[in-house]
Parts: C-alpha cells; structure tokens; sequence
C-alpha cells in the first residue's frame, strides 16, 4: 500500500477514535449544558449540542430539512476530499496528511449527525465576555489540516512546482 493510504488510514482511526472516545465521555459523564471550569478565565468542558454548521452557523432547531442540508453537504464535501486526496503525489506527506485530517474530522461530524441528527461540542474557549463558539475533537483535526494545507502551499517551492502554459515566457511557447 502506498504511503498516503498509510497516512490516511492511521489518521483517520487515531482521529475518529479520539473524537468519538470523548464525545462519548462528554456524553455520558457532563450533562447537557453544564459545565467544567479547566483553566479559569479560559477554558471550560461545556456540553452543548450543534445542529447546524460549522462554529453554530445556521444554528436551528434539530432534525428537518436543516439536517438533511448539512449530512449532503458533508457528504459531497467528503467525496470532493477523497477525489483530491487520490490525485496526491505519495511523496507529498504533508498534503496528505492536510488532507487526512480534514476528511477525519468530517467524518467524525458525520457520525454525529446520523447518530444524534446534530454534532456534540464540548471544548469551550473564551477571555472574558468573547467566548469562542464550543467545537470538539473533529472540529480541530479540519482545522488543524486547513492550516497544514495553506503552510504547505506558502512554503512549497515555486521551483519545483510544475509550470502551466500561463507562467512560460513568450518566448517558449
């Protein structure tokens, strides 16, 4: 098996385990809506439940039509990032694993949304009255890809990078 597939696949179990593992903690052990001061003044355990999108946009009332919206858009969202992810070269370790995280994290939000029709949120962030909105485990995992993912492309080498039609001097073509 090529090394991508190796990074994709130890990814996705450490991440989907990880994220799965706590949600359930959370769950089981923190009642909706209460919770755990860690470090005062800046993060709290806080259960909450998300039945929109990203960060508690498009914040609505669980289950209808808003469900079947974001479990579609995740969905075609995965299927885009698996089609990237196969056109990456086996070399391209961090572009791997970017895109291994990402594709983690949508899954692990996925499980969420078939299994509970909204994702549990439980990391809570916040410095006096500006609170971060609460996200969990998978949340990071595309967070942390996307960064991974915009540092690769800000540091990769324009030398080595293959040149389109557009960049070659008149001259050459």
């Amino acid at each position: 098996m090529k090394r991508k597939y190796w990074v994709l696949l130890i990814t996705c179990l450490l991440v989907l385990g990880s994220d799965q593992y706590t949600k359930h903690l959370v769950k089981t052990t923190l009642p909706l809506y209460r919770s755990v001061e860690v470090i005062p003044g800046f993060f709290n355990l806080t259960h909450v439940r998300n039945p929109g999108g990203a960060f508690g946009i498009f914040w609505g009332k669980r289950g209808g039509w808003g469900s079947f919206f974001f479990v579609g858009i995740s969905v075609l969202a995965i299927g885009a990032i698996v089609a990237f992810f196969r056109k990456i070269k086996d070399e391209d370790m961090i572009l791997a694993l970017s895109f291994s995280l990402i594709l983690a994290g949508a899954l692990g939000n996925l499980i969420d949304r078939f299994r509970y029709g909204e994702v549990i949120d439980f990391l809570e962030l916040y410095y006096r009255s500006f609170h971060w909105p609460a996200f969990n485990v998978a949340d990071t995992a595309i967070c942390v890809g996307i960064g991974l993912m915009a540092l690769q492309l800000l540091i990769r080498d324009p030398k080595k990078a293959p040149r389109s039609k557009s960049q070659v001097p008149d001259k050459f073509q």
